[in-house]
């Protein structure tokens, strides 16, 4: 079946390449009786994933049961799910079927499925792996013939570290993952939905079609939608019933849309590549660039004092770098001082008098430039290093001077292995 198709028939809008990734995976793997695991924010409409999955399968005339698992009470969990005996618990008047066995080849779709406590998750971990499941308060083993589609918006990998989600049940449910894209990435989908909940509930309510102006339309591309489709639905149905005026301008938007998608500007984007440690290496990296620059600067100045020899000084372009370069460090009278360590050919500078008096220059430097390493990674263990030492280890104090934090140059301390300067 076409993605035009599939779309249309289970009410899909929007044409956003990781939206089309989506469904091209549910429709590929529909076929096959393997386990998917489904994962994306809430109000992503993950739910209409499984529904693919089921109507394409050979299942499609088996039962779909779609359970939300979050929203099942610990202490039942185990009943719904697997049914119980008659008198197995307090209340349990009648024996019952749990939802694997009224799903007998068919599909089950397990929502949440992040929030199913321990127990439940062993059970579930036998379901998979060999079909066989008990009833609560019953000894007699039964079969079933159930695939599971399973969705969460949590993070598994934190999930395991912290001991609250099984690592091989993840890995039985996770044997094709589909992940579902957040509204803000979904580009001008967010126009198209908009005016499919604005025709709808037009129809719906009997008022004129909303219309978004073109400032509109940008700020809601920029805006963070951190409820996702369900934000968008509910914002829209909120301005279609009341709002008089059907063109809907960035004023009106900004009445209904929460700050916290919001600066004062108009948009916040709260991308994780754009806090903690990315902005810190992004300042690093800026810091080494400027470094990379005036290195340049000073292969320059030398190359100028090779080329022109000891009348380098008379090049206003040479003077005018130099002066740049040192500015801050001019010697005192009769003094003198080395641009480069002791490692670096030698150029000293001398004054001799007043600030104002010529400056001379001696460098006795071989004719051979070395290009210094322009790995990033080389020049930003250098400079952690250099500041450790110019700190004595203080590094408190190397950190605020780096402009980054203490757990980033400890991090960065056991990564260029610095523990012993």
């Amino acid at each position: 079946m076409e993605l035009n198709s599939i779309k249309q028939r289970f009410g899909i809008i929007g044409q956003s390449p990781l939206l089309v990734r989506a469904l091209e995976i549910a429709t590929h793997v529909a076929p096959t009786n393997i386990s998917v695991l489904i994962n994306g924010e809430s109000g992503v409409g993950k739910e209409s994933i499984p529904k693919i999955i089921h109507h394409l399968s050979t299942r499609k005339h088996g039962a779909y049961i779609a359970v939300n698992c979050g929203a099942i009470p610990e202490g039942t969990i185990d009943s719904e799910l697997f049914g119980h005996e008659k008198g197995s618990f307090t209340g349990a008047h009648e024996s019952r079927k749990g939802y694997f066995e009224e799903a007998n080849n068919g599909t089950i779709f397990l929502d949440e499925v992040a929030e199913l406590p321990h127990s439940t998750q062993v059970r579930l971990l036998r379901v998979l792996e060999t079909g066989e499941y008990i009833r609560v308060g019953s000894s007699k083993v039964q079969k079933t013939n159930v695939r599971v589609v399973a969705a969460t918006n949590v993070d598994f990998v934190k999930a395991i570290q912290s001991g609250k989600f099984r690592e091989d049940l993840f890995y039985r449910l996770n044997q094709v993952p589909i992940a579902m894209p957040a509204l803000r990435d979904r580009g001008n989908d967010i126009i198209l939905l908009f005016k499919k909940f604005a025709a709808d509930f037009s129809e719906k309510y009997n008022v004129p079609l909303l219309q978004l102006t073109p400032e509109s339309e940008l700020l809601m591309l920029q805006y963070y939608w951190p409820g996702n489709i369900r934000q968008l639905k509910n914002i829209t149905e909120q301005i279609s019933l009341l709002e008089t005026n059907r063109y809907v301008t960035p004023e009106t938007l900004h009445a209904y849309l929460p700050d916290a998608g919001m600066n004062a500007a108009g948009i916040v984007r709260k991308d994780n590549r754009q806090s903690g440690d990315f902005q810190e290496k992004e300042m690093l990296y800026k810091i080494l660039f400027d470094m990379k620059n005036e290195i340049t600067d000073v292969k320059k100045l030398v190359l100028n004092m090779v080329q022109s020899e000891n009348h380098w000084m008379e090049n206003p372009e040479s003077v005018a770098l130099f002066q740049r370069l040192f500015q801050g460090a001019v010697p005192e009278d009769g003094d003198s001082f080395d641009t480069f360590d002791s490692n670096s050919p030698v150029i000293t500078v001398k004054t001799g008098g007043s600030s104002n008096s010529p400056m001379i220059v001696n460098h006795p430097i071989h004719h051979e430039i070395v290009e210094e390493s322009l790995s990033l990674l080389d020049t930003e263990k250098e400079m952690i290093k250099k500041a450790l030492l110019k700190h004595k280890n203080r590094r408190r104090n190397a950190a605020k001077e780096l402009g980054i934090s203490e757990r980033t140059l400890y991090r960065k301390i056991k990564e260029f292995d610095l523990q012993n300067l």
